[in-house]
C-alpha cells in the first residue's frame, strides 16, 4: 500500500500510514483474515500478553446491551513464552517489516510487567510496548496500578528502566481526575498514553434474576462511551506533551477525526469491529475526502487543534 502523506504519522515506536489501528484484544494476535484488513492499518495493536497462560474468566465473555458491549473476557491468552516463541514469529511472516507491532502486556505485580518487558525487548519482533494499566474485569491486574498516580508511575519508571522500547501507558476511564495520572506517567518516561479502556458497567437478567456476565462487572464498550473517550483525550492532552492514542466508540471517520482533534495523535478501534469487521478499511478509505470536507491538511493538523 502506497503510503498517502496526509495520513502518515510518526509516532515513538509507531512509523504509520495512517493514524487507524486496532484495540488490543479486538483481532486477538491479527493472524486469522476476518476481514478486518490489518495489512491496511497503520500498526498491529496485540492482545495483552501475560507471564503465564490465562483461559480468562467463565462464559459468556461478551453480551450485547441496548447502549452497547459489555466484556468479561479476563485477559485470556497463551502467556509470554508462547507468544514469543510462536505468535511473534508469525506475525512478522505474515506483516513482514512492514507493520509496527505493539505488544499489550499486564502484570499482577511491578515486576511482572519488567519482565514482560524484558522478554519482549529480546524478541526482536516488536516496535513497541502498549502497558495495560487499566483492565477492569480482571481480579488482579492493571486496574490496580492505572487509577493512581503514583502506583501507575512506578509501573512505567521500572519499565524504563528495563526497556529501550517506546512504553504507552493505557489506562481507565474509571477515575475522578485523569490529569494527575497522565502528568505522573509522562515525568516517569512514558512514550505515549493510549485514552481509554472500557468503561466499568453491570446488566441483569430480570427472569433469571441474576447478572448476564458470571463476574456481574464488565468493560462497556460501543458508541456510547465516545463523548467520554473524547473528554478524557482532551483533558489529557491539555496537560502532557507526549502523544496520545484515543480509543472508544470509533465506528465512523468522524468519529476518529473528533477524538483526534481533542488531541490524539492516532486511533484505535475495537467494539466496531466485533460488528463490522471492515471498520478499520472504511475508516481509512473516507479519511482523506473527510481532511477535504473539514479542511484540514493533513491528520496532524487535526491533532494539533487544540493542543498546546
Amino acid at each position: 500500500m502506497i503510503a498517502n502523506n496526509r495520513l502518515a504519522v510518526n509516532l515513538p515506536g509507531l512509523n504509520m500510514k495512517n493514524p487507524v489501528m486496532n484495540s488490543s484484544g479486538s483481532v486477538y494476535f491479527g493472524l486469522e483474515d476476518k476481514g478486518f484488513g490489518i495489512e491496511k492499518t497503520g500498526a498491529l495493536v496485540t492482545k495483552t500478553v501475560t507471564m503465564t497462560p490465562r483461559a480468562g474468566n467463565p462464559q459468556p465473555w461478551i453480551i450485547e446491551t441496548p447502549s452497547g458491549i459489555l466484556n468479561s473476557v479476563g485477559l485470556a491468552n497463551p502467556g509470554i513464552e508462547n507468544v514469543i516463541s510462536d505468535i511473534l514469529p508469525a506475525i512478522h511472516k505474515k506483516y513482514c517489516d512492514d507493520m509496527p507491532v505493539m505488544v499489550s502486556i499486564a502484570g499482577e505485580t511491578v515486576q511482572e510487567y519488567v519482565e514482560l518487558a524484558r522478554r519482549l525487548t529480546h524478541s526482536g519482533f516488536v516496535t513497541a510496548i502498549e502497558v495495560n494499566l487499566s483492565c477492569p474485569n480482571v481480579d488482579r491486574g492493571g486496574m490496580a496500578f492505572g487509577v493512581d498516580a503514583q502506583t501507575a508511575s512506578e509501573v512505567i519508571a521500572a519499565l524504563r528502566q528495563a526497556t529501550h522500547l517506546p512504553l504507552y501507558a493505557k489506562l481507565s476511564p474509571n477515575v475522578t481526575d485523569i490529569k494527575p495520572i497522565v502528568k505522573a506517567l509522562e515525568t516517569a518516561g512514558a512514550d505515549g498514553i493510549v485514552l481509554i479502556n472500557t468503561v466499568m458497567g453491570m446488566s441483569f437478567d430480570l427472569a433469571k434474576r441474576q447478572a448476564r456476565l458470571a463476574r456481574g462487572i464488565g468493560g462497556m464498550s460501543g458508541k456510547s462511551i465516545h463523548p467520554i473517550a473524547v473528554r478524557f483525550v482532551y483533558e489529557a492532552a491539555q496537560t502532557v506533551n507526549i502523544p496520545i492514542i484515543g480509543v472508544g466508540g470509533i465506528a465512523s471517520v468522524a468519529d476518529a477525526l473528533e477524538l483526534m482533534m481533542a488531541g490524539a495523535s492516532a486511533i484505535q478501534v475495537g467494539g466496531a469491529l466485533t460488528q463490522k469487521p471492515e471498520a478499520m478499511l472504511e475508516i481509512i478509505d473516507a479519511m482523506t475526502e473527510a481532511l477535504d470536507k473539514y479542511e484540514f491538511t493533513d491528520v496532524r493538523a487535526v491533532t494539533n487543534t487544540f493542543r498546546k
